[in-house]
């Protein structure tokens, strides 16, 4: 299996290039985001270890640019920015999993082995109900010709109505979606973004996507309200 690893922390590449070398991998290594996003986007690899903290270019970056050539090899974070933020950051960018330093280098292994083990489908390239689309390779979303501007947290709530519109979706599942699911969040947080992102994709253009089913959760219409 062939990895690049993108750290710029020079030490740190050079003993996961030996430690993953000798659990059977390939490693090419990159110091900088430019040269990753190079190498991401030019030659075949099974996984990309990437840290979010790079000169140049940062992991974000080197993320949203993969994701928006249509490059969909795994991307494992590796980051010492070890808030839920920061994560939420990562995967709605398009990274496929985020471990936090310092970490087992045991478990590090067996996450790039279940990365590889899932393969990289294609993703579809745009989400839509009726006049409203997200774009989850460019992060943009537009309600018509209007283009939005969501926060990461509003983004990765409406991306998995989105991803389940007409179907009922509980706090509960919202908050294991786009919450830590280990923390102890307030489930009224959903009902507090919910309503901005009313505000946002809603109010403004006399509509009403997001629905309350009272009791359940909330439904996002397929014909976009």
């Amino acid at each position: 299996m062939k990895v690049l690893v993108v750290e710029d922390e020079v030490a740190l590449a050079t003993t996961l290039r030996r430690g993953l070398e000798g659990e059977g991998f390939s490693v090419e290594l990159a110091h900088d985001g430019r040269e990753g996003l190079w190498r991401a986007v030019e030659f075949g690899y099974d996984v990309v270890v990437l840290d979010l903290m790079l000169p140049v270019l940062s992991g974000y970056e080197v993320c949203r640019r993969l994701r928006a050539a249509g490059v969909w090899t795994p991307v494992l974070v590796l980051s010492a920015k070890d808030g839920e933020y920061d994560e939420v950051d990562a995967l709605d960018l398009g990274a496929d999993d985020f471990l936090a330093k310092p970490f087992s280098f045991p478990v590090l292994v067996a996450h790039l082995h279940a990365l590889v083990r899932r393969g990289a489908p294609e993703r579809p390239v745009e989400l839509s109900a009726g006049d409203l689309r997200l774009d989850p390779t460019t992060h943009r979303v537009h309600r018509g010709s209007t283009q939005l501007t969501l926060t990461a947290r509003e983004f990765a709530l409406l991306h998995h109505l989105m991803r389940h519109r007409d179907e009922v979706v509980s706090k509960a599942q919202l908050l294991e979606a786009v919450w830590d699911p280990h923390a102890h969040t307030d489930p009224n947080v959903v009902e507090v973004y919910v309503r901005y992102l009313r505000r946002k994709i809603d109010v403004p253009f006399g509509r009403a996507a997001i629905q309350t089913v009272r009791g359940a959760g909330y439904r996002l219409a397929a014909d976009g309200g």
